[in-house]
Order: structure tokens, then sequence, then C-alpha cells
């Protein structure tokens, strides 16, 4: 990959506060860029999802679709409402259309105790709380979501699928994810999390995993069934660096990782594939508190700095890893230093209250 300046971002808010911490995340990233210098965001505002689907009857146009394909990278703020469905009963999800479309199997969702952030366990070594759950997106129960189907109001079928290639390239990713953590102070250690026991698609998803550990010796390698994860999640949480899972697995046990560090304002996430990354909060569009100035962008600035991470590695751009790293520390250190309390936590700081204080703190923050 060439060494570039000029990034292309497919801006989608979606729905809900999707659009709130959208705009606060527009802020923040020009507010990063500004500090670093050394590149340029080209943003191409777009439509999507569940409002869109009310007004047009369509999720995401044609046009945007290959808007979203042409671009370096895609920033998402909250899709879907849950009173509006597709006619087979569904919620509207245009992302997972392009997590489909586009390949980006490797869904990465860290998890991390931030300073002076609610620790949901009285054991103190939740404050050590640094793990990443790392989800197969485009197949497992999710793969075949359209062709479920219910027969005569007696039964209803869904599909599990797991491929060899997909799961290889799954596991290449959660290894060099774990090295790569390792390099930073990390355990270096990825637990491949299954159902084994009883499903033989989790029986072939752990052979491959074991087939894969091969290739990295420098890497510890485990197992768990999916519900002694879920027990150990709640109780030794901070014993664990890459969990690996399959798609459905790592939607439920991704949401108990937030849960953990505070709540789903706390919680980036990042889809990767070969060519694509889509970066979004974990968060829904909590149309309850739309409008209201309620909401948490901590999700969605540190889905942003995740962002730039991967544009910077994918180029071979250092700024942009400079700017990733300067949007996280600013983060880290709002926390840490009291200034940021937001509402979600029982605080005074809404959404713009909250975005106004990073931006201060960004211009504190020292780079090397």
């Amino acid at each position: 990959m060439s060494i570039s300046s000029d990034f292309q971002i497919a801006v989608l808010p979606g729905d809900g506060i999707g659009e709130e911490v959208m705009a606060a995340c527009l802020e923040v990233l020009e507010k990063v860029r500004r500090r670093t210098e050394g590149f340029t965001l080209s943003l191409e505002q777009l439509r999507a999802g569940a409002e869109f689907y009310l007004e047009q009857g369509v999720d995401i146009t044609e046009e945007d679709m290959r808007s979203v394909q042409d671009a370096d990278a895609i920033l998402l703020g909250a899709m879907g409402l849950q009173n509006v469905r597709f006619p087979n009963g569904t919620e509207i999800a245009p992302h997972l259309k392009i997590r489909t479309e586009l390949g980006l199997f490797a869904g990465m969702r860290p998890v991390k105790a931030y300073p002076n952030t609610p620790q949901r366990l009285s054991d103190p070594r939740s404050e050590q709380i640094d793990f990443v759950v790392l989800r197969e997106s485009t197949e497992g129960l999710f793969a075949e979501r359209e062709k479920g189907v219910i027969l005569d109001d007696r039964e209803a079928r869904d599909t599990m699928v797991i491929t060899r290639q997909t799961s290889e390239r799954l596991f290449d990713f959660a290894f060099k994810l774990a090295l790569r953590r390792k390099e930073k102070g990390g355990k270096g250690m990825v637990t491949c999390v299954d159902k084994s026991n009883v499903l033989r698609s989790m029986v072939f998803f752990r052979k491959i995993f074991n087939e894969r550990a091969k290739s990295y010796p420098d890497i510890q390698s485990g197992y768990n069934y999916v519900d002694a994860q879920a027990l150990d999640l709640i109780r030794r949480p901070w014993d664990f660096d890459v969990l690996v899972m399959e798609n459905m697995f790592a939607d439920i046990l991704s949401d108990l990782g937030g849960g953990l560090v505070g709540g789903m304002g706390m919680a980036p996430c990042a889809e990767i594939g070969l060519e694509h990354a889509l970066f979004q909060p974990a968060h829904g569009s909590a149309p309850d508190i739309m409008g209201k100035d309620q909401a948490n962008p901590t999700a969605m600035f540190l889905s942003a700095a995740m962002m730039l991470d991967w544009l910077g590695q994918r180029h071979r751009n250092s700024s942009l890893l400079k700017a990733g790293n300067l949007l996280e520390s600013a983060v880290e250190e709002g926390f840490r230093s009291r200034r940021i309390h937001p509402k979600e936590f029982g605080g005074r700081h809404g959404c713009s209250k909250h975005t106004q204080i990073l931006k201060e703190i960004i211009d504190e923050v020292k780079t090397d």
C-alpha cells in the first residue's frame, strides 16, 4: 500500500443519537487533524438507516453503497429503530449489508476500563480490564439472516455457517492483533470461544483455530466454551487478552464487556476486511434520548481513533498513527483528570459539553 495523505471517508450518521455523536466526532476529528497535520480527511455525508427507509423505501441507495465501497474508510453513527422493520419482521440494518458486501469479517470490540469510570465489579482488579472481543462478522448465525424460515407458524429455522477461508482469516487476524498488543505490553494470548462440546460447526471452528495457532508460537492459545466465558467475564475479566468467536456469541459477549466498563457509551467497534473497514460505536440509536443532549460520545470518539490507527497502518502514514494515539490519549486524560463526567454515569456533561472539553484536552495533550 502506497503512502497517502488525503483520505475519503464515507460518513453515515444514521438514526437516533447517531446524528448527535457523529456531529461531535467530526468536530473532534478536525481538532485532531489540525493538531497533528500530515493528512486530510475528505468527508462524504450519506443517508441510510431506518428514518431513511421510512422516507424512501430503501435503507441505503445503490449509489451511496458505491460511495461506501469507494471510500478509504467508513464512519458510522448508529443504525436502526425498533419500531421500523422490513416486511419480514427484521430491523432496518444497512450496516449488516455493508459488512457482508465488503467482507468485513473481523469485528474488533475493545473492552477497556478507563480511569474514574463506573466499574461494575467490586474487585479492584477490574481497573485492569483491557481485552478485545474479536467477532466474526459475516458468517455464523447471521450469515443467512434473510433466509431463515418459519414453517406453518409451527417451527422456525436459521442456519449456522462457518467456512474455512473466513475462519482462517479471522484467526490470523486474532493472532496478529495479539502480537501487536503484546508489543505494547499486552498479555499475548488468544482464546477461542466456542460451543464445540455440542455443535459440529464449532468443532470445525476450533479445528481451524488449532491449525492457525501453530503459525504463531510466540502467542499463547487457549479455549473456553461460550457459557463458561460469560461466567469468567464476571469472575476474572482482567485475565483475558483477545477473545475470538462466532458472530452471535460475540454479539452477546461484547455487550457484556461494555457493561463491565461502564456501559455501551464506552464501547467502540471496528469492522475490518481485507480492503475495507467500518468504524462505529457498538451502542444502538437510543431514540429515547435523541435530541436531549444526553448521549455519551466516548464510544464514537474511540471508534474514530481506531479508524485513524487503521488508516495509518494501512497507508504507512505516521501522522495518522499519531492522530489516533492523540485522540485515545485525550479521552483517557479526560477521565483520569475527572474533567469529563458523562450523563450516562450520572454526571453533568451531555454530548455537547463533553465534546467541548475533549477538544480543549486535545490541545493540551503532549505528542511525541
